[in-house]
């Protein structure tokens, strides 16, 4: 039998326990037990890679359902922002609405604090406070028109 020289070491070790056929069966021995620890071994690497990649799978339907989750609350939020901003634009409007009545009235005060009272419309004049409010004294008529602005806009 041609063995290496570790071999040949361990052959006169077992030879002066017993007979060949015994050393066999020893080194048989050892070879079924090493197999079958790497078999149990191999198994062992096999469920613990197919936990990892149940955990990864359960991992990405948590971070699925997560982002679906998100995704719903930022379109959710985009809706209110768009909400938000047409009513901003509107109370913008009515702002510049409202600062130009006012400065119309304040121009009327004004003209009336200047002219006591009397106001000159076509070459004509009138005198005291009943016929002004239709007219500003650009002879335009706008004071009269309702204001624009709705209750309705200020809930949501």
């Amino acid at each position: 039998m041609g063995t290496s020289s570790g071999n040949s070491s361990m052959t006169t070790k077992f030879q002066s326990y017993g007979s060949e056929e015994d050393l066999q069966l020893l080194m048989d021995q050892r070879k079924r037990k090493r197999k079958q620890s790497n078999c149990e071994s191999a198994k062992r690497c096999r469920l613990k890679k197919q936990k990892h990649l149940d955990d990864l799978i359960a991992q990405v339907d948590k971070l699925r359902k997560e982002n679906t989750e998100i995704l719903t609350r930022v379109n959710i939020i985009t809706h209110h922002y768009h909400k938000v901003e047409a009513e901003n634009f509107i109370l913008s409007a009515q702002i510049g609405e409202l600062s130009q009545r006012l400065q119309s009235l304040n121009d009327i005060l004004e003209l009336m604090s200047t002219t006591n009272g009397v106001y000159e419309m076509d070459n004509c004049y009138v005198t005291g406070a009943t016929d002004y409010n239709f007219m500003n004294p650009m002879n335009m008529f706008y004071l009269n028109q309702p204001i624009m602005a709705s209750a309705d806009m200020f809930h949501s």
